[in-house]
């Protein structure tokens, strides 16, 4: 089944490239952004940053996030469509972080894409593209907090395969295959099941995702998931990772929205590693306000339960962040106060001390083109 989906998407690709040459509906448009920011936690000790999250791993200094380009073209009157879209930067490293680690110039590559029509409701993608899983996407400039959540930074950041995609109206339904979890380029013959089930309000003001990523049979541990200390010894080696997801979004009035974000990870290793098996769950609540065009709020509430202690070496985390979002045409400037705190001394003190809870200010600016 895996060899006829991309053998099925490279014949796609083919034909279109020759079709495009004489195609006069086709169109080119091209986009991107910049971003960066200044971040101060008010206890790191030196050398330390208190930053459990993703990308905003600096201390009392001036950081770049990620610069964007985007190209998106389309022929055959939106039949066929594909997406070039190149990330520089911390952020963009940290997304391809296996890419990262082997200095491979496929970090770069945030998400390259061709999608075929098979009619107005039924699409199929093939490349690589960011995960559906989670409220949270990769670009700054569409998300209202800068700094990013624990079930974020803890989920997949993209998929490189194949999927489908269906629509009825309101309702959709997603499946696909593709490489081990964040892999462009694939180091294990494990592959991952994706799949996605949408649905809302015919006016657009509630909106429902339930969504799925996970592998299954890696009988040893292999790389990429297993892991082992200085000396060899294994230390963890899972056998099978699930994460069912769900996200809700409502429009209450059109100055307030609500979003919420519930995810559980199940984690299993295989006989004979040490670490647990087991799973860990996140809850966020987001209250999104804009009192007028230019000024926004975002206050985000995320709770997350590891109770066996398999993955973030504490029972619970709990991190509030406010963020205002201050629009002047496509510039935002956004100062935001993060405060957190845990069951367990994951933090440190700047004496150098465990501490169970920290705070953080930042200040960011984004400009989209």
């Amino acid at each position: 089944m895996i060899k006829k989906f991309f053998g099925a998407a490279i014949i796609v690709f083919v034909t279109t490239q020759a079709i495009f040459a004489q195609d006069s509906t086709k169109s080119l448009t091209f986009s991107g952004s910049v971003d960066g920011y200044y971040r101060y936690n008010f206890s790191a000790a030196p050398n330390t940053t208190n930053n459990k999250t993703s990308f905003t791993n600096s201390q009392s200094a001036f950081a770049l996030g990620m610069a964007t380009l985007r190209a998106d073209a389309t022929a055959l009157s939106g039949k066929v469509t594909a997406t070039a879209d190149l990330g520089f930067g911390t952020r963009a490293e940290e997304f391809s972080y296996y890419e990262s680690a082997s200095k491979s110039t496929l970090a770069m590559v945030k998400q390259l894409y061709i999608t075929y029509a098979l009619s107005n409701n039924v699409k199929i993608t093939a490349g690589k593209f960011a995960t559906h899983v989670g409220y949270e996407v990769m670009d700054a400039p569409l998300n209202r907090n800068y700094s990013m959540s624990y079930m974020f930074t803890n989920g997949p950041f993209t998929h490189t395969g194949v999927k489908m995609d269906v629509t009825a109206g309101p309702v959709g339904f997603m499946v696909g295959v593709a490489n081990f979890i964040d892999q462009t380029t694939s180091t294990t013959s494990t592959k991952t099941l994706i799949a996605q089930f949408s649905g809302g309000s015919k006016n657009g003001k509630f909106k429902a995702y339930l969504n799925y990523a996970g592998y299954f049979g890696s009988k040893t541990g292999a790389n990429p998931t297993r892991i082992e200390d200085n000396n060899g010894n294994v230390t963890s080696a899972l056998k099978s990772l699930s994460q069912l997801d769900l996200v809700l979004n409502a429009t209450v009035t059109d100055k307030f929205g609500i979003g919420f974000n519930a995810t559980m990870q199940d984690r299993k290793q295989i006989d004979g590693s040490p670490s647990p098996s087991g799973s860990w769950k996140g809850f966020a609540l987001y209250l999104n306000a804009d009192p007028t065009a230019a000024v926004g709020l975002t206050l985000r509430s995320e709770l997350i339960s590891d109770s066996k202690v398999v993955y973030y070496g504490t029972k619970n985390i709990f991190a509030n962040t406010l963020s205002l979002n201050y629009k002047v045409g496509p510039f935002t400037l956004i100062p935001e106060i993060r405060v957190e705190s845990a069951q367990s001394e994951i933090f440190t003190k700047s004496d150098g001390t465990g501490s169970k809870s920290t705070a953080t200010a930042l200040l960011a600016a984004v400009y989209k083109f």
